[in-house]
């Protein structure tokens, strides 16, 4: 197994699509949006992760910026079609049919070219399929709606509340409820990892604990009522945003996190961050999982962490520090884990790489 870096090693652009839908039961719908994507020319459909409990599924597409975009705007249109809000349950924070949509700059294009795709793609889904669209993330017009947790605080139920309030109003489509869509959040941001850590417990109260404890800087009252040493009031961490849930297809309650950078907060810390603080209340750790797709780097980090001889940051031959990874964090743990279909880079090189190539030339023609 070897290497391939696709960040920065071509001019040619290439963007990254990952919408989250608020359907993870009826494959039959998720498959008529797969379909709408792949469609597109240009594009490449590189993961789809669906959970049952959450009732959400996580898509992640990529290509040529005109491509994603049409490819995104298709998804749009056919998941509101087919997902009625007004039914829709599950585990997981949402406000709509599409939940939320991002795009992430990955070679050859800049932060703000994201930001105006994603702005592009939130007038379009406004006017065209009358969607209420919150900006978010690097595309956002207000400091407040940075942070996705704050676009759908209120979530679906209080959502016609939030749009009634003062400073509720959306950026882009109706100024009202629609009760069969719901609203979404469209933004711009870097590579992010959602992980979650598996506890040995079916108690979601725990995990909610924990997830309390590192995501927010101030005392945890009821960690320390469970057991826990004051000190763990410290523990949050750096750009990890987390919440606590129990996941009924896997039997355990998880703290699910997402890693905003994980340069700052890798998985490893979030592990032993999660690990220490379940040790204070009884409870163990028997694993985690990545939803969606994982960089490289990230799991050679993970690797170096657990080595007492690091690994070179060039080398040809990843296998190695990869299942070092994978065994150190227990990402095997509830499903299987391939690192051919789950991390980015090599998903990239293999879904892209006739895109890549066939585009270079032409690039080097006109130049």
């Amino acid at each position: 197994m070897t290497a391939e870096r696709f960040e920065g090693s071509s001019d040619v652009p290439l963007v990254e699509c990952v919408p989250n839908f608020s359907e993870g039961r009826d494959m039959s719908v998720i498959d008529q949006i797969l379909d709408e994507i792949t469609a597109v020319e240009n594009v490449q459909l590189l993961h789809v992760d669906a959970g049952h409990a959450v009732n959400r599924t996580v898509v992640t597409f990529a290509g040529s910026p005109e491509g994603v975009l049409d490819a995104a705007f298709r998804a749009f249109a056919c998941a509101v079609r087919l997902i009625d809000m007004r039914q829709q349950r599950g585990t997981h924070p949402r406000q709509g049919a599409v939940d939320v949509c991002p795009f992430v700059p990955l070679q050859g294009i800049s932060m703000m070219d994201c930001v105006s795709l994603s702005r592009q793609l939130a007038q379009r889904v406004g006017t065209e399929l009358t969607i209420p669209v919150y900006l978010y993330g690097e595309a956002a017009r207000r400091p407040s709606r940075r942070e996705l947790a704050a676009v759908r605080s209120s979530g679906y139920e209080s959502l016609a509340e939030r749009m009634a309030a003062p400073g509720g109003e959306p950026d882009y489509g109706p100024r009202r409820f629609v009760d069969a869509s719901g609203a979404t959040a469209i933004g711009a941001r870097p590579i992010l990892i959602a992980y979650n850590v598996n506890l040995a417990t079916r108690n979601a109260r725990t995990a909610k604990q924990i997830a309390r404890a590192i995501r927010e800087r101030r005392a945890c009252a009821r960690l320390v009522e469970s057991g826990c040493r004051p000190s763990t009031a410290g523990y949050a961490l750096p750009e990890c945003r987390a919440r606590g849930w129990f996941i009924d297809e896997y039997g355990c309650a998880q703290v699910t996190m997402n890693l905003l950078d994980y340069r700052v907060t890798g998985m490893h810390q979030a592990f032993e961050r999660v690990r220490l603080l379940a040790q204070n209340v009884g409870v163990d750790v028997t694993g985690s999982e990545v939803v969606g797709l994982v960089p490289l780097r990230a799991l050679i980090d993970v690797a170096d962490y657990y080595s007492s001889v690091p690994d070179e940051g060039s080398v040809d031959r990843v296998d190695v520090p990869v299942s070092r990874a994978v065994d150190a964090l227990g990402l095997a743990d509830v499903r299987p884990f391939d690192p051919t279909a789950r991390i980015l880079d090599f998903v990239v090189a293999a879904r892209l790489g006739e895109y890549l190539r066939r585009v270079e030339p032409t690039k080097e023609r006109c130049s």
